[in-house]
């Protein structure tokens, strides 16, 4: 019987081809991922243990997406620049999606620079 002729099979014998199937490609999907697992394994290994001298390496890097869990960005410390007259301990430093607090008092008719923080120079 041809292997290809599915509507002579009956619906045991499609049933275990379709088992089979399942299985083998179960098996190819399970090798081709732990191929890929190894593979970046590798590559975080490569960038973790390498870095980068020239541009070439890191734009490399960057197009592989490849970042340490750990690693980040250092980002200045930022002083906050507006404060809620209500609730004092409420500040924003004018980075980011506006506070809930700042966005009502702007919709009631106030302005950003009624909440600015006067620093001491």
């Amino acid at each position: 019987m041809n292997r290809n002729d599915f509507k002579s099979m009956s619906a045991d014998e499609l049933w275990a081809l379709h088992e089979e199937i399942a299985t083998r490609l179960a098996a190819a999907l399970t090798a081709e991922k732990s191929v890929l697992e190894n593979r970046l394994r590798r590559l975080r290994r490569g960038i973790e243990t390498q870095p980068a001298t020239d541009d070439a390496k890191s734009s490399s890097a960057k197009s592989l997406g490849a970042k340490s869990s750990t690693e980040r960005r250092p980002y200045p410390p930022v002083v906050p620049k507006y404060r809620n007259p209500d609730r004092p301990s409420e500040t924003w430093a004018g980075r980011g999606k506006k506070p809930r607090w700042l966005a009502a008092q702007l919709k009631s008719g106030k302005r950003i620079d009624d909440f600015r923080i006067r620093h001491a120079a």
